[in-house]
């Protein structure tokens, strides 16, 4: 076994959408647990939209990646060492251990995988955090009631593919957005919303109003807030009296810092706050570090649905952590299809 490992750090920080040139592929020694510790060789890391936030040197809820320290993100792996008590070598485990090949990690910080339920990459996604995110989002702050239309965007992403299945099989209607027919047709026919809207075929948020009315003629009821820009804009004036908009997420506008390009000026403070005033809309913004406590219920209530096949799960796999950066930049570009994941391990 070679004696180096890889890890991908951040060298600077991005002005708009992040290029190659903000990474760069490193080799170091493979370091040493020390007492209490595992050694974690990865065989998998998820990518995820928070992570462009971390790239940049602004206040926000969690710490920036520093220059030259390795891109944060979650992963699961092989205990290739192990000096803790209840950790073996063998064992698979979830750790945030980064976009690296092998990481040292405090048993505290882990959670063990049992690869005979259900593939350790749905720890990463469908049965991870965002999955978790979804599930949180929409029954802590949906509230979703049968007969009712809820609309999500990304609507084949981990996230949204999850909110709309739950939505669904509570009886909602389901109104998807997507970029493309391909994501639309997975949205359908794969994840079972009632209708999808490609919002790459609208060119403004007057015309995406005009498709999304069409697909929920009686209004929305919940919007599941994980995109902002022009979706936003569009889903607003459709918000039903006493609607409800959890907001996990922002992706339409991380590429330009905390707000993004056109944030500013897509949708005035007028026509965001009327429309929660006088249709008595809630509005609950969250981060999901903040509510682990709820996760051991999360797995009881989506485990046994996620193995019977009852919520269908769409990995998008890339090859190589050199191949990260690209995949995580097509990511934010909408390019890949359900759960973005790298596996690092042939």
């Amino acid at each position: 076994m070679t004696d180096q490992m890889q890890h991908i750090t951040l060298t600077s920080r991005p002005s708009g959408a992040p290029t190659a040139d903000n990474f760069a592929l490193e080799t170091a020694p493979i370091p040493t647990p020390g007492a209490g510790e595992v050694l974690v060789r990865v065989h998998y890391m998820s990518l995820d939209p928070y992570m462009r936030g971390r790239m940049d040197d602004a206040k926000s809820y969690a710490a920036p990646v520093p220059i030259g320290g390795t891109m944060e993100g979650g992963g699961v792996g092989e205990v290739i060492a192990s000096t803790a008590d209840g950790f073996a070598v063998g064992d698979m485990v979830l750790g945030m251990f980064g976009w690296t090949t092998h990481a040292v990690a405090n048993p505290s910080t882990l959670r063990k995988l049992d690869p005979q339920i259900a593939p350790v990459t749905t720890a990463l996604g469908v049965l991870g955090m965002p999955g978790f995110t979804g599930w949180h989002g929409l029954m802590e702050y949906g509230r979703p009631k049968e007969g009712e239309t809820l609309v999500v965007a990304a609507a084949t992403g981990p996230v949204g593919s999850m909110v709309g299945q739950l939505a669904k099989a509570l009886g909602l209607r389901t109104v998807g957005i997507a970029g493309g027919a391909e994501k639309c047709a997975l949205a359908t026919d794969t994840f079972g919303f009632d209708a999808c809207i490609d919002h790459r075929a609208h060119d403004t948020a007057r015309s995406l109003r005009a498709a999304i009315k069409d697909a929920a003629p009686t209004g929305v009821d919940i919007y599941f807030e994980n995109v902002g820009g022009k979706v936003l804009e569009a889903v607003m004036p459709l918000m039903n009296p006493h609607g409800r908009i959890p907001i996990c997420g922002m992706i339409s506008w991380y590429n330009a810092g905390g707000l993004g390009a056109g944030a500013d000026t897509a949708l005035s403070a007028p026509a965001l706050w009327r429309p929660i005033l006088v249709n008595f809309l809630s509005v609950n913004g969250f981060i999901i570090s903040n509510h682990w406590d709820r996760f051991p219920a999360f797995l009881t209530e989506v485990g046994p649905k996620v193995q019977s096949g009852e919520i269908k799960v769409v990995e998008d796999i890339a090859q190589g952590l050199e191949n990260a950066p690209k995949a995580f930049m097509g990511l934010l570009e909408g390019k890949n299809v359900g759960k973005q994941i790298v596996k690092l391990m042939a």
